[in-house]
């Protein structure tokens, strides 16, 4: 999970994690009323922290509910729908997506279309892939060249969509954060496979805690190039263990095993698989490993049937 960045309050939600017993609590409410009391009777904390801290489990109380499909529903005071999150009407905020499909478009129906079957999923407000002007992204820094696409940093000035406004209705949103643009190729002569693991990966990256997200896509108007708009982490496996593994505990160690199994584990539970993993797509923040680059950042027209990967990590045969 990527808590926040005060360290006793993440430490407080891992604690109120590590002690929850399954046995006992045995769905997702019970679960959440045990953490939130371990919370409040925690006195490490402060009164403030608590309630930063309860509102973080909230915040994942509702994802989980949306992921899993379980848990009480409620009726929405404003769409008077069934819904499953108690901050936000995951309904509204759908409804809200697709009023605004007039309101913009990437001038390619390949594209409107995908993004606007991927809203139409939606689980939670901070988990939204949009179209993205090129005009609101700044600072584009060339970076390095990753296996099919060239890389670039950037600082995306409105940001992605952060929280629902259950007062104005609207979504609302985090305002200027710094972002990865990776180059695509050829999306215009895209095939109807690639459409689908394109679909798919968009999908599950924005489901997923243990993926790295994918904000949306974007266009380079000096060249047409579509480019995907990703979160940004601090390093990659590969250079974390350069510097760190001298240091590294065996708890820290069966962490990283522990954190690359849990997004693996959620790639395959969505019958989807990888095509390029390795530790330079293995990327470090907040205490914790996610997995990038579900495998479509290949050339769009690109038979699926294809070798993908890096030379240095593809098998020899």
């Amino acid at each position: 999970m990527s808590l926040g960045k005060n360290k006793l309050i993440n430490n407080a939600i891992n604690r109120s994690y590590a002690l929850i017993d399954y046995n006992i609590h045995n769905d997702i409410h019970k679960r959440n009323e045990f953490q939130k009391q371990t919370i409040l009777d925690d006195e490490s904390l402060t009164e403030n922290e608590k309630s930063e801290a309860i509102k973080i489990i909230t915040k994942y109380y509702d994802y989980a509910k949306l992921v899993f499909n379980e848990g009480t529903k409620r009726i929405c005071e404003n769409c008077n729908r069934e819904c499953l999150a108690t901050t936000y009407c995951e309904i509204c905020v759908r409804n809200y997506l697709k009023a605004n499909f007039s309101n913009w478009t990437s001038g390619n129906d390949i594209i409107d279309n995908l993004i606007q079957e991927c809203q139409m999923k939606t689980i939670a407000p901070y988990l939204i892939p949009e179209w993205i002007l090129y005009s609101n992204l700044q600072n584009i820094e060339y970076l390095t060249k990753g296996g099919f696409s060239e890389i670039y940093t950037a600082g995306w000035v409105d940001g992605r969509y952060e929280e629902w406004d259950s007062k104005e209705q609207q979504l609302k949103r985090s305002g200027s954060h710094d972002v990865i643009l990776k180059r695509l190729e050829n999306v215009e002569n895209a095939n109807q496979s690639w459409i689908e693991e394109a679909k798919s990966h968009l999908n599950i990256s924005n489901k997923w805690n243990e993926i790295v997200q994918c904000y949306g896509l974007t266009q380079d108007p000096s060249n047409g190039d579509y480019m995907l708009i990703m979160n940004k982490y601090e390093i990659d496996l590969r250079k974390y263990l350069q510097q760190n593994h001298n240091q590294l505990t065996w708890k820290e160690r069966i962490q990283i095993i522990t954190d690359i199994t849990t997004a693996l584990e959620s790639i395959h539970g969505e019958t989807a698989i990888h095509r390029d993993l390795h530790s330079g797509n293995i990327l470090f923040k907040r205490g914790r490993f996610d997995i990038s680059d579900l495998g479509f950042c290949g050339p769009a027209d690109k038979s699926l049937k294809s070798i993908y990967g890096n030379l240095p990590y593809i098998a020899p045969e």
